[in-house]
């Protein structure tokens, strides 16, 4: 059972891709999971996140601070200068290009640890990236947004603070905490708890395209053009600066994954709170944030696959 639940994890990006391609065509289907479902979603995404991680996790960073901090400080000025140069160059509407630069300025997403076991990457270094750049998000995503996104609309940095603490933190240190006191338990729900998460991304994702399905459709050239750009830019430079460092080809694809893969999740739930229209309650800087989920879900599995290819052709060749 465990392995049917670990093949349905680690094909995540079919969810994603199917889910969204159907709200394309049956919007219904998924737009009832909104509001308050979105915020649950991205909880309980995290705090599936939070029950894999432990102390020694957290810990562990000592043992590896080097491809952590090139990591860590890569996720936050790659990603957000490209979110804010790609809205720039191709002259995306505010909106949008709102949007762009709020995915661009999370933290690593949660599927990131997926990709990196199927391509054979560090996992261990890939989970402490992730839950590092995740509490970092909690001054950084607003203080960068706050700076990029400022001179466009008016940013509410508070409660961009307060939205990030309360869907971040707190399920992740609630996971922890559960890991800690009823280890027994945590162990029996892991081969569930990434299938649930995976299902749970796949289905706000899929909620937010088809709320805004005709805009998706209308816009699909400049904006697909803008979030593919940003991902593959994001796993090009992070694999580059790594190796530029001189770190393990284990650790360049490490930071690769952790860097062009955001939590777009929580950059739906920022953007729905904080970037709505008042006039009609509409957010469309959630839409680069849905097809971002996509994006590289897409290009992280490509990537993976690539990698997995490599390596068994090597083998092959000794």
């Amino acid at each position: 059972m465990s392995r049917l639940f670990g093949w349905l994890t680690n094909a995540f990006p079919v969810w994603v891709v199917g889910f969204c391609g159907v709200a394309l065509v049956e919007p219904d289907w998924f737009t009832w999971f909104s509001g308050p479902w979105i915020v649950w979603g991205l909880a309980v995404i995290m705090l599936g996140m939070g029950v894999t991680l432990t102390v020694n996790d957290f810990k562990a960073v000592t043992k590896m601070p080097k491809p952590v901090i090139v990591g860590v400080v890569a996720q936050y000025t790659i990603m957000p200068l490209l979110g804010w140069g790609i809205g720039w160059a191709l002259g995306l509407p505010t909106e949008y290009a709102v949007g762009l630069i709020l995915v661009a300025c999370c933290p690593g997403g949660t599927a990131s640890n997926v990709v990196a076991f199927i391509a054979k990457a560090d996992v261990c270094l890939s989970v402490v990236m992730t839950a590092i750049s995740t509490l970092a998000a909690v001054v950084m995503t607003p203080l960068l947004t706050t700076t990029l996104v400022g001179t466009r609309v008016p940013v509410d940095a508070w409660g961009l603070f307060q939205s990030t603490l309360q869907v971040v933190i707190i399920p992740v240190v609630a996971g922890v905490v559960l890991n800690r006191v009823f280890p027994q338990a945590v162990k029996t729900m892991l081969p569930v708890a990434p299938l649930v998460s995976v299902l749970a991304i796949a289905m706000i994702c899929a909620s937010i395209i088809g709320q805004r399905a005709d805009e998706v459709k209308d816009s699909v050239g400049p904006l697909m053009l803008g979030v593919a750009l940003l991902h593959v830019g994001g796993f090009t430079l992070g694999y580059g600066l790594t190796r530029l460092m001189k770190l393990p080809i284990r650790s360049a694809r490490t930071v690769a994954i952790e860097v062009g893969m955001q939590n777009s999740g929580l950059g739906v739930v920022l953007a729905n709170k904080h970037f709505a229209n008042p006039a009609t309650g509409i957010a469309l800087a959630a839409v680069p944030c849905a097809i971002s989920a996509v994006m590289h879900s897409v290009i992280g599995s490509v990537c993976a696959g690539y990698w997995r290819w490599k390596d068994g052709r090597s083998e092959t060749v000794e």
